[in-house]
């Protein structure tokens, strides 16, 4: 480490490295260069001087000792020599060039952005009367409210010396220099007989300042609170989705009547999407969904703590990334939505001739006996899939409905549905599902499932099986078959009723028979 010097600037003592001594020594003999023979430089070096203390004291304090870093960054803040003119023809002050002035927010005449300071420095005009404009306009037609967060967004804050010239031009030495300072008055109207606007323009601004902290306050408020609820929101909803999509566990999440393992969807993937495409649509999904639940932590976080930093880039970036994700996603999933453009069905009927007063419905190969991996239920058991992971095999449960029969004949009908690129697409993949029942005297028995052939895709199939019954008879249903009915059979009976119970038909509708009773 170096050793340190002990310096006095503005009166004001500082331990400095050697190193960083001999960088401030060389600026300041360079500035002295430039304003030796310029009129009133000594008076600027001292300005300059007392600068570099108040920079110092903010960067170490008293007791720190000032490193080559501190003095490189009160460099950049009051700017370099060679922004200082120079010459013997220069009279008066050294100024900034006022050719290149620029249009900044002024932080030194602030009252709530420093957008109508900064606008007055620009202009040379007090920025007393540039607030009463945005109000009046805001107040009559509200688009000085949109012109002022319009300015406040685009344009930068003059923080540096360097900036802060570039804002007030040749006025930059009789700029103010604190953010209660008074309003901007060139050095040429500073006469004797401006005291009583001087005052005027100080009370309103006062004013303006008050009700700019109120309004700064509440803003706060508002943007923590909306922070908060961002933070919140986005992690709850971002742990939701890594819980539910990653480690199976969403029933914490979600109301009891929907399945847990509907919402599983890795197990699913290989069954509903073309071969290679299930880890494509999972990263794919991820970045979906989990790059916007981090925009809103991040954004609740910067509300709620207001800290600055340069992240467009790392945002523009996210969004290329997060727009090219979900580009990618919706047009692989519009291929798969291809294949089911059109639906196609297959019927198979079966008549039963011979007259009986009573049937009997049972059931046979049983559900319960299937070996499956995953059950993917919707509500109110509407529909059902069974997933054999280890067979690559999917099951389903037909939906059975009684009906009344315009004839004397008991008739069984099962129609296969799916969907296919074609209609003839969809009718070979319904032909290829595999439904079995079988009739045995008065007694029908049916299957509690159907079976999607081994490797195939889901494709939207169902079965629908429906039993027409004549008039006047008598059907016991058991209790296992119940499971197949939709909400309603015939008229009035919900499925819950069904089972295990003698039932005869009318035209009317069933009705419970005494057999029962």
């Amino acid at each position: 480490m170096d050793k340190s010097i002990k310096i006095n600037l503005a009166g004001l003592v500082f331990q400095i490295e050697e190193g960083a001594y001999r960088i401030l020594r060389d600026y300041l003999n360079e500035i002295d260069a430039r304003l030796k023979n310029v009129p009133g430089g000594n008076e600027t070096l001292d300005d300059i001087e007392s600068r570099i203390a108040e920079i110092f004291q903010s960067q170490k304090g008293l007791a720190g000792v000032i490193s080559s870093e501190n003095v490189e960054a009160m460099i950049s803040i009051i700017g370099k020599p060679q922004d200082f003119e120079q010459g013997e023809q220069a009279s008066g002050p050294p100024r900034y060039n006022s050719s290149r002035k620029r249009l900044y927010r002024n932080p030194d005449d602030s009252i709530i952005s420093g957008v109508c300071g900064g606008l007055g420095a620009y202009l040379n005009f007090d920025p007393v009367w540039i607030r009463l404009i945005f109000i009046l306009f805001t107040i009559s037609f509200g688009i000085g409210f949109f012109v002022y967060i319009a300015l406040w967004i685009a344009l930068p804050n003059a923080r540096s010396d360097s900036q802060k010239r570039e804002l007030y031009g040749d006025n930059y030495n009789t700029r103010p220099t604190t953010g209660k300072g008074p309003s901007f008055v060139s050095a040429e109207n500073r006469t004797g007989g401006s005291n009583t606007v001087d005052n005027a323009g100080n009370a309103l601004n006062e004013v303006f300042r008050a009700i700019g902290k109120f309004f700064y306050i509440v803003l706060r408020v508002i943007l923590v609170g909306t922070g908060v609820t961002l933070v919140l929101t986005g992690f709850a909803m971002l742990v939701t989705f890594i819980l539910a999509f990653f480690f199976k566990y969403p029933g914490v999440f979600f109301n009891t009547s929907f399945d847990p393992d509907l919402f599983y969807l890795p197990d699913m993937l290989d069954f509903f999407l073309s071969p290679g495409l299930a880890p494509w649509v999972m990263v794919l999904l991820s970045i979906v969904v989990i790059l916007p639940l981090l925009a809103f932590i991040y954004w609740g976080l910067k509300m709620i703590f207001w800290f600055r930093v340069r992240d467009w880039i790392v945002s523009m970036i996210a969004l290329i990334i997060w727009v090219m994700s979900i580009s990618a996603l919706a047009l692989i999933m519009f291929n798969q939505g291809i294949s089911f453009a059109q639906t196609g069905n297959t019927i198979d009927q079966t008549i039963i001739e011979t007259r009986y007063d009573t049937l009997y419905l049972k059931i046979d190969r049983k559900i319960s006996s299937l070996k499956f991996d995953q059950e993917i239920s919707l509500p109110e058991n509407e529909y059902s899939l069974y997933i054999n992971k280890q067979d690559n095999e999917l099951y389903g449960r037909p939906e059975l409905e009684i009906n009344f029969s315009e004839d004397r004949n008991v008739k069984i009908k099962v129609e296969r549905y799916s969907h296919g690129k074609s209609r003839r697409d969809a009718v070979e993949k319904a032909e290829s599902f595999i439904y079995n029942y079988r009739i045995s005297g008065d007694t029908i028995f049916l299957d509690q499932y159907y079976q999607v052939p081994a490797a195939k895709k889901w494709s939207g199939s169902w079965v629908e099986i429906d039993i027409d019954l004549p008039e006047g008879t008598v059907i016991w249903i058991d209790r296992e078959a119940e499971i197949l009915f939709d909400n309603w059979i015939g008229n009035d009976i919900s499925s819950w009723e069904v089972g295990d119970k003698f039932w005869r038909w009318t035209e009317e509708g069933p009705v419970r028979n005494s057999k029962d009773e």
